[in-house]
């Protein structure tokens, strides 16, 4: 996660996130654009592989995330969850477990391919790992087997979704502000130019030359809040506050109270990458960011996806220059977020002009 063997992969595929935004040669397109090179980060670590964006199994699996996500985040999908019996009168429950099935499918292909093409002396995937497990476990009457191709897709299926969506989703954000901001997409802009040029892609390292790029990024990670709560549960009993907290108990942490806790945040409403740099423009760490939850249960992928959001939204603005379409202001472009399983933004339409 987030390791150097990987900033390659993430390199190669930003050029082909370029070539697919050059291809519309200026004329507006639509956000999902940038939800398709994410994906590809997470296939090539699941089974050693990137998928062509046109490639019918790619769409089929971007369309099946998709419907996931947009189903579980809706208010009847909720109240299933905390009274499973409404499973017989709710469709939501029904098309959510459709689509896992259908993409269960494709991974068992997948699955199949990397038993083939497996290599027996080691791995270079997590597919193939997952394989060497299962073969060398050993099985007895106090141990279950673990490495079963249940678990196989349940975890795949975490890794991907997890993978996917609050990557591409905050790639989205990062757009849609920079069509409402255009001052501050220019200075990111001035800054890559004069540090690192428009020729060579920016690298992970670039970060300690590219601090209003790196707080530009952090910023639309507070900004966007994309999962505003978590739920967790107590492993034991816990003393809060003069509060007793039974063991067991579902615990919701509001993220959104540091992440626009005026105390923290000199203007916690606004869009400001400001909060990230000292006085002289140099980065500024925070302590109430908290984008990828806190502690022993802070998100898992959390390294890898801050070198993708780096390098994606970085070598974006190297290339291009995002405005909204003819006809539309950006005085009208809408940041209210659109609530599903994650707080995306509203459909748009965006203009990229090639940088000289």
């Amino acid at each position: 996660m987030g390791k150097k063997p990987i900033e390659g992969r993430i390199i190669e595929e930003l050029q082909h996130l370029n070539a697919a935004i050059q291809s519309h040669n200026g004329k507006p397109f639509d956000k999902k654009v940038f939800y398709l090179a994410p994906p590809n980060i997470t296939f090539g670590m699941l089974f050693g592989r990137r998928f062509d964006y046109n490639n019918p199994t790619f769409q089929k699996i971007i369309t099946i995330m998709d419907d996931i996500v947009v189903n579980t985040g809706t208010p009847a999908a909720k109240y299933y969850n905390i009274f499973p019996i409404l499973k017989h009168v709710l469709k939501e429950p029904g098309l959510v477990m459709d689509r896992v099935n259908q993409l269960n499918e494709i991974l068992k292909v997948l699955l199949k391919e990397a038993q083939e093409a497996k290599c027996e002396d080691s791995f270079r995937t997590y597919t193939e790992a997952f394989l060497q497990k299962d073969e060398r476990e050993t099985v007895t009457e106090e141990k279950q087997k673990m490495f079963t191709e249940k678990n196989f897709l349940a975890s795949v299926f975490d890794v991907m979704l997890g993978g996917t969506e609050t990557t591409a989703t905050t790639i989205q954000w990062a757009i849609l502000l920079m069509m409402k901001y255009p001052h501050i997409q220019k200075k990111a802009q001035d800054e890559i130019k004069n540090v690192i040029g428009l020729e060579r892609p920016p690298r992970w390292d670039d970060q300690k030359v590219l601090p209003y790029c790196l707080a530009l990024v952090h910023e639309v990670q507070r900004f966007a809040n994309l999962f505003p709560y978590f739920p967790h549960s107590t492993p034991t009993d816990v003393n809060f506050r003069g509060y007793t907290i039974p063991k067991g108990t579902t615990v919701i942490p509001l993220f959104g109270s540091v992440l626009n806790d005026e105390t923290q945040w000199e203007t916690p409403q606004l869009f400001n990458p400001n909060h990230f740099l000292d006085a002289d423009g140099n980065f500024l760490k925070k302590d109430a960011f908290y984008p990828f939850s806190k502690g022993r249960r802070v998100c898992a992928g959390e390294s890898l996806a801050r070198m993708e959001l780096f390098l994606f939204i970085t070598g974006l603005l190297q290339k291009f220059t995002f405005t909204p379409p003819p006809g539309v202001w950006r005085e009208d472009l809408d940041l209210t977020p659109e609530v599903v399983f994650t707080m995306r933004t509203k459909s748009y339409k965006v203009c990229a002009t090639p940088r000289q």
